[in-house]
């Protein structure tokens, strides 16, 4: 009778470790973007789930920016530089996208806010962001944007400061992942 192979075993441990490093490393950015999402880190900002109760005479200030990936012929730019909101009052804001190639294209865009302690309170209720838009060869659209501060941003001792919040938008072409026939 042979005794077990001591390499063998040490093999298959690291076989398996790589294999569990591989796999982890591809679950690392959906599980990311799911804490983000989840906590606001980063800026990130959070759905609402329900329309504020209250109003409060706190105003804040919304600055809009957007960008666009160099690889994405698109034009994108917010309709108004910024908007003054009381915290919990809800507001409408819209993005003018463009497409100037001669071609149908499929973008997402991400978003943010700074400073990134604000981001949990920053609410959407509606939000291009939140579905692929598929633009035609030199097709254009207002994309609207629903949003609140949430007034609980008041309870923080840590946001009595925020006066103003930058929301960011950065537009991705997803056409280039997808292979056409």
């Amino acid at each position: 009778m042979q005794p077990k192979n001591p390499h063998r075993s040490l093999l298959i441990l690291v076989v398996g470790l790589v294999l569990f490093m591989i796999g982890l490393a591809f679950a690392s950015v959906p599980l990311y973007r799911i804490f983000c999402q989840k906590t606001g880190y980063g800026g990130t900002t959070q759905v609402a789930t329900s329309l504020p109760s209250r109003v409060l005479d706190r105003q804040i200030t919304i600055r809009f920016t957007s960008h666009t990936d160099p690889k994405l012929p698109w034009s994108f730019v917010p309709l108004q530089k910024e908007i003054k909101l009381n915290v919990g009052e809800q507001a409408f804001a819209i993005y003018h996208v463009r497409n100037n190639s001669d071609k149908s294209i499929t973008g997402m865009a991400t978003y943010n806010v700074t400073p990134d302690k604000a981001g949990p309170y920053f609410q959407k209720i509606e939000c291009f962001c939140f579905i692929e838009q598929t633009l035609k060869a030199h097709q254009s659209l207002d994309m609207p944007l629903l949003f609140f501060v949430d007034p609980s941003i008041d309870d923080d001792p840590n946001l009595k400061d925020i006066e103003t919040i930058t929301l960011s938008y950065t537009f991705f072409d997803l056409s280039r992942n997808t292979k056409t026939p």
